[in-house]
Formats: structure tokens, C-alpha cells, sequence
């Protein structure tokens, strides 16, 4: 029970990693909102670990900050926040990728960042403490060769993980990103651009352990790093890659 007590939103949280985080957070004792543009989805888990609901679209302002009104008003106070929310475009050249793909992809990676930011940070601050989490990618530490757009957009999490940690220290929050493999998620068809044995074998042989990442994998990390253990512990940003970034 490392995070008996706490409270958490994890955005994302309907599907694949943000699933796999939130029922772990909630094993582990926390009261956890699920976060999500998927409300039947987003209900389903929250459903099963016990938690609060809420139709989210991390990219838009108002959503998020009436996400974050919900959360002060269910629990008063916000312990840990993940940002796990993400999406990605059809691999492809980089000068193809429709600036409609790259916005979207822009604004769901790193501005909801800065959104989530904006609405949560203060009262963290205010109150000295806080835990926030950023699911990046090895995409963002070795790109792989068409998701182009997408790889920079996790370099950026990585990078603003990283500022926000060395601002944050002195008012006593922590801020640190994990960095999945792909993994058995819904995104995973999008990455690879179709799903055949072929293309799982030639994504495989780059990943040492042999394996696709699982949400448990990534709930595991996470409660540790959003734990009172990890309490030494910011401005990290963990590869959860089977060996992919060696």
C-alpha cells in the first residue's frame, strides 16, 4: 500500500498504459481519477479500481481545468498527477505527415502538459508537496525512422520533464517521466502501421528482453516513482524498454 492516502489523476487512463497505472495506483491505496476522451471507457475503469470518472480532452484548456476542479473537489487537494494521455500519426516520411496529424500530435504530447501544469502546479505548490509523471517514450531518447513527428514530441516531454523538475524542487515537487518500448496497447497498430506477425517480429528484434511492454509493467514504474520511495528520486526519466535504449 506505498500510496495509501494519496489521490491521483492519470489522463490517458481508459486504455493500455494509463489503464495498467491507474489499477495499479489503486491497488496500492490510492483514490485515482480516470481521465479520458473516452467516457464509456474512462467509466469502466473507474468502475473496477474504484475511482472517479472524467471526460477529459487533455489538449483543450477548459477540460482540463474543469478536470482539475473536479479532482480539488472530490478530495481537496491533489497528490500525484501522470500525464499519460498521448497519440501519435501513421508512420511516414516527414515532410508527408499532414500538419493536421502534427498539431494534433503537438497539442495532445506537449501542450496538455502544459495545461495539466497550469492547472495543478499551484495548489502542489502551495501546499509543498506533489508527484507528477510524464509517460514519454524511447521515441523520444532513439527515434525510430518514420514517426519522425511523433519521436519529437516525446524528446520534448523528456526535455520539459526535466525543467519542470528543477523548478519545482524547491517548493518540494517532484517531476519525473518513464520511457515505454511499444507496447500492448491501442496505439500499437498506429506504430508499426499495420499488424502482422512480420511487422511484430521486426519491432521485437530491437527489444533485447524479447518482449512487448504490458500496462503492468508501466503501473509498476510509475508507483514506485510517484511513491514516498521515490522520495530522492526527480527529473529522471526511466527507459521501461526491455533494453530497446542500450
Amino acid at each position: 500500500m506505498r500510496l495509501q492516502g494519496k489521490t491521483a489523476i492519470v489522463t490517458g487512463a481508459a486504455s493500455g498504459f494509463g489503464a495498467g497505472i491507474a489499477r495499479k495506483f489503486a491497488a496500492e491505496g490510492a483514490q485515482v481519477m480516470v481521465a479520458d476522451v473516452n467516457q464509456a471507457g474512462a467509466q469502466a475503469v473507474a468502475a473496477e479500481v474504484g475511482g472517479i470518472a472524467q471526460v477529459c480532452n487533455v489538449a483543450d484548456s477548459a477540460s482540463v481545468a474543469a478536470m482539475a476542479d473536479a479532482a480539488t473537489a472530490a478530495w481537496g487537494h491533489v497528490d500525484i498527477l501522470v500525464n499519460n494521455a498521448g497519440v501519435t500519426h501513421m508512420p511516414g516520411l516527414l515532410e508527408e505527415v499532414t500538419e493536421e496529424d502534427f498539431d494534433r500530435v503537438l497539442a495532445v504530447n506537449a501542450k496538455s502538459v502544459f495545461l495539466t501544469a497550469k492547472a495543478l502546479v499551484p495548489a502542489m505548490k502551495a501546499r509543498g508537496a506533489g508527484a507528477i509523471l510524464n509517460v514519454a517514450s524511447t521515441a523520444g531518447v532513439s527515434p525510430r525512422p518514420r514517426l519522425n513527428w511523433y519521436n519529437a514530441s516525446k524528446g520534448w516531454m523528456i526535455t520539459a520533464t526535466k525543467a519542470m523538475a528543477v523548478e519545482l524542487a524547491p517548493f518540494g515537487v517532484r517531476v519525473n517521466a518513464i520511457n515505454p518500448v511499444a507496447g500492448e496497447t491501442p496505439l500499437l497498430a498506429t506504430f508499426m502501421g499495420e499488424d502482422t506477425p512480420e511487422r511484430r517480429a521486426q519491432f521485437l528484434s530491437t527489444i533485447p528482453l524479447g518482449r512487448f511492454s504490458t500496462p503492468e509493467d508501466m503501473g509498476n514504474a510509475a508507483a514506485f516513482l510517484c511513491s514516498d520511495e521515490a522520495s530522492m528520486v526527480t527529473g529522471v526519466a526511466m527507459e521501461v524498454d526491455g533494453g530497446r535504449c542500450i
